[in-house]
């Protein structure tokens, strides 16, 4: 399994959006993002370090319309990424949970890659705006990223107030998390599943 290259590497260009994502799995938390939407591309550095996944994200959207495109035109190509990198997900923990404080907030993440899409979005933000992300979009995004990569996601809210404090512990949660299922688990050789296939 140490030899294994897991890699993924999308572009896709519409209308709307022009967008490319280069993620290696077996990384060290390196990233460099490039996108018009600063405060998502904060989240995407947290998600990067803290999974330790090497991330690379270049983005240009209509933002004179407003955000919704390229925020879920990163989630659709994050997630395909995410697909790609896992291939046949052999030899992996497959399931991952995460709860983690930022200061007042505390955010729950539980995953499972199951190739079973799905979302579980229990989260209030306070705040419509931070900067020119529309904060009702991270939702939005997470939904895109469980649909391309075949995820079921949890991720709960336990608590908190201030906004940049909220979305800030969901996105380190769902690295955590993330990062506890694509490990290798000892003695397993194909896919943790009686079905025989992920």
């Amino acid at each position: 399994m140490g030899d294994l290259q897991r890699i993924g590497e999308i572009k896709r260009k519409t209308r709307e959006t022009d967008i490319s994502v280069e993620l290696e799995l077996d990384g060290k938390g390196l990233n460099q993002i490039d996108t018009d939407i600063s405060f998502l591309g904060h989240m995407l550095t947290l998600f990067s370090v803290h999974s330790l996944c090497n991330l690379k994200v270049t983005a240009q959207g209509d933002m004179e319309v407003d955000d919704h495109h390229t925020v879920e035109d990163i989630g659709i190509c994050l997630g395909e990424a995410i697909k790609m990198a896992l291939g046949e997900k052999q030899g992996i923990n497959r399931y991952g949970a995460a709860i983690v404080p930022m200061d007042e907030a505390l955010a729950r993440v539980v995953i499972d890659l199951s190739s079973r899409p799905y979302l579980v979005y229990a989260v209030n933000v306070p705040m419509e705006k931070l900067g020119v992300l529309t904060t009702e979009n991270i939702k939005e995004f997470f939904q895109a990223l469980a649909n391309h990569a075949g995820i079921t996601i949890h991720i709960d809210l336990l608590r908190g107030e201030n906004s940049h404090h909220i979305i800030e512990a969901v996105f380190k949660a769902f690295a955590r998390a993330f990062r506890a299922a694509i490990t290798f688990a000892p003695g397993i050789e194909g896919v943790w599943s009686s079905k025989g296939k992920l």
